[in-house]
């Protein structure tokens, strides 16, 4: 994937149009509970304004309605984060589509929400051309919102003088290309969550690519079923039970591997008390809930992941929130966290295991597109991305 960067442009004296992703969890009150993505959103904007551009910068923030912007909808509480985060003034410009509003090199404004704005969520072309007329330069630094074509992530990157990715959205496209269009191999896919149903094109696109696919969770329990074993009372998807046969069968085909679990941690109950045991795979009795890979399972895929060149994490194999089971997921963390393979980890509850074991600094890249993300693996082109591609190419 080719597209043009802001850190090789120069922008001095330029107007800069940065669609960053500063959609923040916030409380009752409008205070911000996770600034994550707007301290994530700084590099970009430091990048512009150190280079001399008169900086602009938008964001969605929750799901409002469409030309009628409530207070509760408005990037005020992010203004004033951005500000103390930059030690500089971030002025909040309302009502900004047609211009009307000045931005001189060194500074930086902030447009109010941009779904507030008629169009934006359709990719509504005069809005989009209208928007590209604000700016010199549009930089996409939202992987997030990679997946959707709405006005401020896709049309108007047809129309800005220039088109770039924020190095944010550079890096998120170095680290899915390294890892899936030219990866070193073997190359090892995690996929694991309660249903098939949600993530079967995914299986389906990784089984054609990947060495090893590793399932956990439900959709290890449904991969099971389809090997003839038996597994309780466990979350799973009978009616999907060919489907799975379908991508054991093609991988084999191709000479890779389904890996199935050859023990596992049951319990009758899914609650913080539970009692958890370790049981064959082949012994797991009709009142079982399967909640976790046994640990003989856990270190035969421990060892895949060490000899891996390539790893493709997307949701923990078992139910981790509960330390009792658990151990799987961690066992595979720390595997991950020690192997040489360049490592790609994406999704909120894989990050939620990352942050509970404590490896973000040695998982080789950390997605920060949940949705983006998923897409990318299923082998869909993200329309943000594939505009920004064209316009690289001229």
């Amino acid at each position: 994937m080719k597209v043009l960067k802001l850190s090789d442009l120069d922008l001095a004296g330029k107007r800069v149009f940065i669609r960053a992703d500063l959609n923040v969890p916030q409380d009752d009150a409008g205070n911000i509970t996770d600034d994550t993505r707007i301290r994530a959103s700084v590099e970009g904007i430091r990048l512009a304004l150190g280079k001399g551009a008169a900086v602009m910068v938008t964001s969605h923030l929750g799901r409002p309605k469409e030309g009628a912007c409530t207070p509760e909808d408005s990037l005020a509480p992010i203004a004033a984060r951005l500000g103390e985060l930059l030690n500089q003034p971030v002025r909040l410009v309302s009502d900004w589509v047609a211009g009307g509003f000045t931005v001189a090199p060194g500074e930086v404004v902030l447009l109010e929400n941009c779904r507030c704005n008629k169009g934006e969520k359709k990719n509504d072309d005069a809005l989009a051309q209208q928007m590209a007329k604000l700016c010199d330069v549009f930089a996409n630094d939202a992987f997030g919102t990679a997946h959707r074509a709405e006005a401020t992530t896709h049309g108007i990157a047809k129309y800005a003088p220039v088109a770039c990715a924020g190095p944010l959205m550079a890096a998120e496209i170095e680290a899915l290309s390294r890892a899936l269009e030219n990866p070193k191999r073997p190359l090892v896919a995690i996929v694991a969550g309660s249903k098939v149903s949600t993530k079967l094109t995914i299986l389906r696109s990784l089984a054609e690519k990947v060495d090893q696919l590793i399932v956990g969770g439900g959709i290890g329990n449904t991969f099971m079923l389809a090997s003839g074993l038996r597994i309780g009372k466990s979350l799973a998807e009978p009616d999907l039970v060919g489907e799975a046969q379908a991508i054991i069968d093609l991988m084999k085909a191709r000479g890779a591997e389904v890996p199935l679990p050859v023990d596992v941690v049951v319990a009758d109950e899914l609650s913080a008390l539970a009692r958890a045991n370790q049981v064959a795979a082949d012994a797991v009795q009709p009142g079982d809930m399967i909640l976790d890979i046994g640990p003989k399972s856990a270190a035969q895929l421990a060892y895949i992941v060490a000899h891996a060149g390539t790893i493709v994490w997307n949701g923990p194999v078992g139910v981790f929130e509960y330390d009792q089971f658990g151990g799987g997921s961690k066992m595979l963390a720390s595997a991950i966290a020690h192997s040489d393979a360049f490592s790609i980890a994406g999704g909120g509850d894989t990050l939620a295991a990352i942050a509970k074991y404590r490896i973000a600094d040695q998982v080789g890249y950390i997605s920060t597109g949940g949705g983006a993300f998923l897409e990318f693996l299923e082998g869909k082109p993200l329309p943000a991305i594939t505009v920004l591609e064209a316009r690289a190419a001229g």
